[in-house]
């Protein structure tokens, strides 16, 4: 197992018991353990309205209640990129391959790469995505707010990064 995948298994451990300070100590006798097979979950293509370029997303689980986390792999082409967002309780993302860039409000961009795990507070402005001769992929984990994870907001301008 590569040192990133332990350490991204760890991190949606922690953030998973984290999260779930307010629920119930033991799962109803009725759980079961949920297991989703690699390449069982088709990938979509970005929206435009909040990814420019080409981005393929794959979901790799949703939130359960009383969970909130839900986690996805997202493969950046060169040069693309997300819209400016924010999540409402943050977010973790894990640089599984490739050479990319993040970049809150008001902060120069900053480049990551491969075992690089980026923390985004909750309600921090930014956006990330690929260099332009690289591509990039990243696992991220969120969890959800009354059901949503993001709030997308407007595209980046050329200037900011």
């Amino acid at each position: 197992m590569k040192p990133f995948y332990a350490t991204g298994i760890l991190l949606l451990l922690l953030t998973s018991v984290c999260s779930a300070q307010d629920a119930p100590q033991a799962a109803p006798q009725d759980a079961l353990v949920k297991i989703t097979r690699s390449g069982s979950q088709p990938p979509e293509i970005g929206i435009p309205d909040y990814y420019a370029g080409t981005v393929r997303k794959e979901a790799l689980f949703d939130a359960d209640e009383p969970s909130r986390v839900v986690g996805g792999v997202v493969t950046y082409e060169p040069g693309s990129r997300t819209a400016w967002h924010i999540h409402p309780l943050g977010q973790v993302l894990i640089i599984s391959a490739g050479v990319g860039l993040v970049q809150q409000w008001g902060q120069p961009v900053q480049e990551v790469r491969e075992g690089d795990i980026i923390w985004i507070p909750a309600g921090v402005k930014h956006w990330h995505g690929a260099t332009d001769n690289s591509r990039m992929r990243h696992v991220a984990i969120t969890e959800a707010l009354d059901g949503k994870s993001v709030e997308w907001l407007e595209k980046v301008d050329q200037q900011d990064g």
